[in-house]
């Protein structure tokens, strides 16, 4: 699996480059990727249809987007590149507009990146990294910040709840927004375990208290590889701090797959726009305006639990 300083060369990180709009922003990151031999020209087009189909949802976190499609026959190896924009650009979306910085990702299938997903998620969020990656005077630099990966764990994580079992259900009703209060510092009572899936059967409950207890949370993107992937490993984060991992496994899938998958989780987190078009699934939708962010997850997560 590759990690993200091989996925993401020096030659493919541009600096302080001008773009008119979103288009020409995407492009201006395609053209990297089409330069070091990731992809063909066409699959710039296709990162331009997915936005134009689907609505600004690569906007994944503040002045961030992550833009993307699906696996096709224009991405010849899987690939990154990163373009920080000289002026910022509207890309349309409600909360985390303009973007100044357009990375790319082009990738062969949905597992090969997910260590650099991973690592470039924790760099993203860790604010004084962030600072460094906005301020890299030269491509060289920028690319020593992202090789490094020294980010230090920021405050702005809540603590997680003392118990380290979830509840037995997230809450049973349908909904597309997330909680717009301060995370409580209310816990779950010791005794609230995790309850069986209701198709298990009595005999496995028996014999394995425990394992039937997992429960699943589905993040949600239009192609299944790109933001649903930078969600995942922060909300995977935000799990293992809690001491949650053990009880809550999260699948990262497209629009089309997770509402056939819908009634095997106990909730789905996306973007606003994607939300809107899963409609109602039969499971709570929550909404993540920025995917980088361990404190908004850790909200979210809080009130899919009711803790």
């Amino acid at each position: 699996m590759k990690d993200l300083k091989d996925l993401l060369p020096v030659e493919a990180v541009r600096l302080d480059v001008r773009a008119a709009d979103w288009r020409a922003a995407i492009a201006v990151a395609g053209r990297l990727m089409v330069e070091t031999g990731v992809t063909t020209e066409e699959y710039t087009r296709e990162m331009v249809a997915n936005v134009e189909e689907n609505g600004p949802y690569i906007v994944i976190a503040p002045g961030v987007a992550f833009a993307h499609s699906r696996p096709s026959p224009a991405v010849l190896t899987t690939g990154m590149s990163w373009a920080r924009l000289a002026e910022p650009v509207e890309f349309g979306h409600e909360s985390n507009d303009p973007v100044t910085l357009v990375v790319a990702l082009a990738a062969q299938d949905s597992a090969a990146h997910t260590s650099a997903m991973g690592a470039l998620a924790r760099l993203l969020g860790d604010p004084a990294t962030a600072a460094a990656l906005a301020t890299a005077p030269t491509p060289e630099a920028l690319h020593a910040v992202l090789a490094g990966e020294r980010a230090e764990s920021g405050p702005e994580a809540p603590e997680p709840p003392a118990s380290a079992e979830p509840l037995a259900t997230a809450g049973p009703s349908a909904s597309a927004e997330s909680s717009a209060t301060a995370p409580s510092s209310a816990a779950p009572e010791p005794s609230s375990f995790p309850e069986p899936s209701p198709d298990s059967s009595p005999e496995a409950s028996a014999a394995e208290p425990r394992a039937v207890s997992l429960h699943k949370i589905l993040t949600v993107c239009g192609n299944g590889v790109g933001t649903s992937l930078f969600l995942k490993n922060t909300l995977e984060q935000v799990l293992d701090r809690w001491g949650w991992s053990r009880f809550v496994t999260v699948e990262a899938t497209d629009t089309i797959s997770a509402k056939g998958k819908a009634s095997e989780a106990v909730a789905l987190f996306t973007s606003r726009e994607i939300a809107r078009t899963l409609g109602d699934v039969g499971r709570p939708v929550k909404v993540v305006q920025d995917f980088t962010s361990t404190a908004e997850v850790d909200s979210v997560l809080r009130d899919t639990y009711d803790v």
